[in-house]
């Protein structure tokens, strides 16, 4: 699965309306250019595709203040919003994601109800206890690697992952339990988005084609 679709979805319908810039500035002050192919390239390439699907509508605006052509701003569809939570239970609930997947939906998690995170949360630690169970099937860790040569350590790295990843997956299933956040339906919630104008102290400042500020 694809991180950007969901990143860029999420962060345009936390805005409300968005243009191209925005995102960007948004997933970078995430560092979501570090863990995941939100690159400026990818984001303005992903807005272009997903408003072809129909997945955002798009808006030509006014010129920007500082000249050049007018900008592109974007709206999330009704469609969009059904493919950004569809992505974002994915995300959760599935191991299959991947770390960068994964990493976007707990930026978006309070997005949902608390009790359905926790459900899908709970699906997550069922579903690593069934890749442990494939994997150790053919493989035993108290064996060691030896048994396989060095490849067996293509299963303790799989068994550890699977270890590990429960074990944070029951770390944040208890911290919600106990009330940590804010959630849809309890109040209003954190939104890690910028205002137009708010300063980025982790901006890259790299510029791109598709930069209309």
């Amino acid at each position: 699965m694809s991180a950007i679709r969901m990143l860029v979805l999420g962060a345009v319908r936390q805005h409300g309306r968005a243009h191209g810039y925005q995102v960007r500035n948004d997933l970078e002050y995430w560092g979501a250019h570090e863990w995941s192919n939100a690159k400026p390239g990818s984001i303005y390439h992903a807005l272009k595709q997903m408003a072809r699907q129909g997945l955002l509508r798009a808006y030509e605006t006014a010129p920007s203040t500082a000249g050049g052509p007018p900008r592109t701003e974007y709206e999330i569809t009704e469609t969009g919003s059904r493919e950004f939570l569809t992505l974002l239970r994915t995300a959760l609930s599935t191991p299959d994601a991947g770390p960068d997947a994964l990493s976007g939906a707990l930026g978006f998690m309070t997005e949902l109800e608390r009790a359905e995170v926790l459900a899908l949360l709970a699906e997550r630690v069922a579903a690593l206890a069934r890749w442990r169970e494939s994997v150790t099937a053919y493989y035993t860790p108290a064996d060691g690697p030896g048994q396989l040569g060095h490849i067996g350590e293509i299963m303790n790295l799989w068994v550890d992952s699977a270890d590990t990843g429960a074990a944070w997956t029951r770390g944040l299933i208890g911290r919600l339990e106990a009330g940590a956040y804010t959630f849809a339906g309890e109040g209003e919630t954190f939104v890690g988005v910028l205002a137009e104008g708010q300063e980025n102290p982790y901006a890259t400042g790299v510029p791109h084609p598709g930069d209309t500020r």
